[in-house]
């Protein structure tokens, strides 16, 4: 069944299908195909409160270089089915429910193009998830992250002190409230661009404003107590994994203020074959950055894929 794209918005090349797909516990999600390209497929996990839209430019670059690609809006966001009477508050209570979502993704995969090679581009909480659908089984001939979230730029004392209020509060399911102090910054819509976090292009933050004040139903604010807790639990455990035998590429800006940088470094120090670079001046969205940082973060991610594929 087909499912709405909004094209005056995404810029970029439009879906081939936009389409809709049940998870196994019933979740409805919006999944977005381009045909695959003579090199294979590559499978995008986004970031919390990313949409399909967004990542329209981003594949016809991927597009002009040989590749198609399937994209998915996690649950919660999106077009996808989201907490009911709380829409814009971001939720799941254990990362494990994005599984179900990549279980979803990989099916797509193996529908639209079963032959095809395949490899993933993933941001910030879709490098949290991707890393752990590696470590699941999920094998791409390749994968290239984005300030991927295998850590959260907060203190122990402020960590120790969100799993026990988390803990309390959900005894009464008051767990379901945002994280405390989240303010403008986690309103796309409504933060200056002078206070972002995400980008230094200017341009490329109106666009991104742009697209959720065309559609508000896109828009997603600040994530739950629980999704954080659940954000820290699946970081933790993640960090003990071996790295997969998956070659692998990293991009992440020195002035990146949302994920924790010493968690990536780690993680690429200890990735067999895996190569790290570091962007000066990039803050979180180095796909949607200025294209000094912009264009080498793709080249390389393209390269990789470039150099695994058939």
């Amino acid at each position: 069944m087909s499912a709405p794209f909004f094209t005056q918005v995404a810029g970029g090349l439009p879906p081939a299908d936009v389409i809709w797909r049940d998870a196994e516990d019933g979740t409805r999600l919006r999944l977005a195909i381009w045909p695959a390209g003579p090199k294979g497929m590559v499978a995008v996990f986004p970031g919390r409160t990313e949409v399909i839209e967004k990542y329209a430019p981003v594949v016809a670059d991927l597009s002009a270089r040989g590749y198609g690609a399937v994209v998915i809006d996690w649950r919660g966001q999106g077009l996808s089915d989201r907490l009911k009477g709380k829409p814009l508050l971001g939720d799941v209570p254990d990362f494990a429910h994005y599984q179900r979502d990549v279980a979803v993704l990989r099916d797509m995969l193996d529908q639209v193009a079963p032959d095809a090679p395949r490899f993933a581009l993933a941001h910030s909480m879709g490098g949290c998830i991707a890393l752990r659908a590696l470590t699941d089984g999920f094998a791409p001939r390749a994968v290239a992250f984005s300030a991927p979230m295998w850590g959260l730029r907060l203190s122990t004392a402020t960590r120790r002190a969100v799993v026990a209020m988390t803990r309390v509060l959900g005894l009464a399911r008051m767990d379901l409230r945002e994280v405390p102090g989240a303010g403008v910054e986690f309103r796309l819509w409504d933060n200056p661009f002078d206070d972002n976090e995400l980008t230094t292009d200017p341009a490329r933050y109106a666009w991104m404003q742009a697209q959720v004040a065309a559609h508000p139903e896109l828009r997603l604010g600040a994530p739950s107590l629980r999704w954080l807790v659940a954000a820290l639990a699946e970081t933790a455990v993640l960090a003990q994994l071996p790295a997969p035998e998956i070659p692998a590429y990293c991009g992440l800006g020195t002035r990146e203020r949302i994920v924790a940088s010493e968690a990536i470094e780690a993680r690429m120090a200890a990735w067999p074959g895996g190569t790290l670079d570091i962007f000066d001046g990039g803050l979180h969205e180095l796909l949607f950055e200025r294209d000094p940082i912009r264009a080498p973060f793709l080249d390389r991610s393209v390269g990789l894929f470039d150099a695994h594929a058939p």
